[in-house]
């Protein structure tokens, strides 16, 4: 129950009523609002007062309303707004469950009742694809304080063993040169470069745990090879699908029409088409070698690569494995 001393916080009293019982299709009369006031904190108020608070709180700039009663005419998010933020969130895989749920919680305080019960049914649902590891954000925020005061981390880095479990990668520490965070297809990635190497690495941070931010400054990012001039994120995650590391390189196939989805989606629309025989197109484009090879691997039978022949014997010498496991 609120004192009553509360009376110099009616109108945002009244704001909160607002904001979670009102919207264009519920709007609210005084005497609603005298009612929640009774019901919700324990305070009895006139109809004058209503009034005299709204309008103080449309003075203060908020929209609100009265037509067939009173109602909060614009919010920080638009439903649409915050299903999108929602959804993002659960789809996220760099996460866990829990955490999920509650940054999902603290999101629906922006909204009202009825927006919570058209996705209430969230809380209930797990992807089954969260991370496992329960210091993520722990981890985010130490890396982010590094970047910023560009100081070298140390951290151990973990991976699945036959127990379904995560476990340590390697006994030693890894110390690593961060500069930035990137989320690629629900995943959160660290670019940056381990230390006792001269080029660019990155680690999924749902594997990184225990982060410590050293003292020693990291190094520049010009000294780092590929980022002479810089990071590109938006180049970097078209060259790099699949987030393998190492050099980009040209690669030139033949396809056809129906895969430009695909082409786009995976590789942005940084590359050349050009019209072949019939229906073919040809197509010449920058990638990881890495991430190209598995690419094509998954669409290798409307795909055939032209260009470079090693990535043409690869390509041909892997298909002819996966035939040998079959031809019996």
């Amino acid at each position: 129950m609120y004192g009553t001393g509360t009376k110099k916080m009616l109108n945002m009293l009244i704001l909160n009523i607002l904001k979670e019982y009102s919207d264009s299709e519920h709007r609210l009369q005084q005497q609603e609002i005298i009612d929640l006031l009774e019901s919700n904190y324990g305070m009895s108020c006139e109809r004058r007062a209503v009034k005299s608070n709204i309008v103080s709180l449309q003075e203060m700039g908020y929209e609100i309303e009265y037509k067939n009663g009173y109602y909060l005419k614009k919010r920080d998010f638009t439903d649409a707004e915050l299903r999108l933020l929602i959804d993002s969130i659960f789809s996220s895989k760099a996460i866990t469950d829990k955490e999920a749920h509650q940054l999902v919680k603290k999101l629906e305080r922006y909204s009202n009742k009825y927006f919570k019960s058209h996705v209430s049914h969230v809380h209930r649902v797990s992807s089954g694809k969260n991370t496992d590891n329960q210091k993520v954000m722990d981890s985010i925020a130490a890396i982010d304080t590094a970047i910023s005061g560009e100081k070298k981390i140390g951290f151990s880095y973990l991976q699945y063993g036959i127990d379904f479990k995560l476990h340590r990668k390697r006994d030693i520490r890894y110390i690593v040169n961060p500069y930035q965070m990137i989320s690629d297809k629900g995943r959160y990635y660290l670019i940056g470069n381990y230390d006792s190497y001269d080029n660019i690495s990155h680690y999924r941070i749902d594997r990184i745990y225990d982060v410590e931010v050293l003292k020693d400054a990291r190094k520049p990012m010009k000294s780092v090879k590929g980022l002479e001039n810089g990071l590109n994120i938006s180049e970097y995650l078209s060259e790099h699908v699949y987030m393998f590391s190492g050099k980009s390189e040209h690669v030139k196939l033949r396809t056809n029409e129906a895969l430009m989805d695909s082409l786009i989606d995976n590789f942005g629309k940084d590359f050349r088409v050009s019209l072949g025989e019939g229906d073919d197109i040809i197509v010449d484009l920058k990638c990881n070698p890495d991430a190209f090879f598995y690419w094509v691997m998954q669409n290798g039978q409307i795909i055939e690569v032209l260009e470079p022949e090693s990535m043409r014997e690869r390509v041909k010498n892997a298909s002819y494995e996966i035939y040998r496991k079959y031809d019996h």
